[in-house]
């Protein structure tokens, strides 16, 4: 609290004031509407896990965007055209995400398919490992998921079990995006649902990540990191964020003991929470203001 005084009197007051409006914390199933923010501050700026946004005033940042939703109930998004065969009707396809998904994931890696662990988002990754099922089975490598193919993938497997769905392991990183491959990079993916800390296109460290629910999302693109705090307390949801590392209008990485303790169960208001405080804690010495950040599917 002493830090985040001192914080409000380097600002000034209208300063503090923009800082105050902003936070975010954990999402619960079932939760209701993000609070309201302040004047002039966009609603989808608040951030996340225990802990939220706090953007730092003046910021700038591109409009954001639909985002991946931890949510088990979250709705399924439309899937790109292309990703669906001609002519037939997909119970999954490239863009949904849905607790069928995670079972789908599931069971393409009892299938030795996939290696990535289950995420409910139906990606390049998923997609992939349909398109080698369906060629292996002679059912049109289309890449989406009819009902024949999902048909003769839960005849080939077995339901998943709690730990195949959401196992404790940390998730695959990523193919690092494009603007990830030069200079020091928070570099983070929605789609494996990692962060990778990369310099001069070398992984360094990773972890694995949790985003925002539709409601409230992860901006994605290119940003920097516009300040640190090594404690630090949401202004909306009072609640801690350890490590936080803000880069987009008060989104932030840091720590979140509700995604430490609840997983995939929960969402944030924005923010890429962190589940692995020692992790964290290492990558917080190591990250300077003005560090690269390049969020991406």
């Amino acid at each position: 609290m002493h830090r985040q005084k001192a914080i409000f009197r380097t600002l000034g007051l209208a300063g503090a004031v923009a800082l105050a409006a902003v936070g975010c914390g954990p999402q619960h199933s079932g939760a209701g509407p993000a609070a309201p923010a302040a004047p002039g501050v966009p609603s989808s700026a608040s951030p996340s896990g225990p802990g939220g946004q706090d953007g730092k005033p003046g910021a700038s940042s591109p409009a954001p965007t639909p985002s991946q939703s931890s949510s088990p109930s979250a709705a399924p998004s439309q899937a790109p055209p292309e990703s669906r065969a001609p002519g037939v009707k997909p119970v999954m396809a490239n863009g949904d995400e849905s607790e069928q998904v995670r079972e789908l994931q599931a069971r393409l890696r009892q299938l030795k398919l996939m290696s990535a662990a289950p995420t409910g988002f139906y990606g390049s990754k998923t997609t992939a490992a349909v398109k080698t099922f369906q060629e292996r089975h002679g059912l049109g490598a289309s890449g989406a998921v009819d009902e024949a193919t999902w048909r003769k993938v839960q005849e080939l497997s077995r339901k998943p079990t709690r730990e195949e769905l959401q196992p404790p392991t940390t998730n695959e990183v990523a193919a690092p995006d494009p603007r990830c491959m030069q200079g020091r990079v928070l570099c983070i993916s929605k789609e494996s649902r990692t962060l990778a800390w990369m310099i001069d296109g070398k992984v360094v460290s990773s972890m694995d990540v949790r985003f925002g629910s539709e409601n409230t999302p992860t901006r994605e693109g290119q940003f920097q990191v516009e300040w640190k705090a090594r404690e630090w307390t949401s202004t909306i949801y009072h609640t801690p964020m350890p490590y936080s590392m803000f880069f987009s209008q008060g989104q932030a990485v840091h720590y979140s003991a509700d995604f430490a303790a609840r997983g995939y169960a929960g969402a944030s208001h924005g923010c890429v929470n962190v589940r692995d405080k020692a992790k964290l804690s290492a990558l917080f010495d190591q990250v300077k203001v003005g560090d690269k950040v390049v969020v991406y599917w």
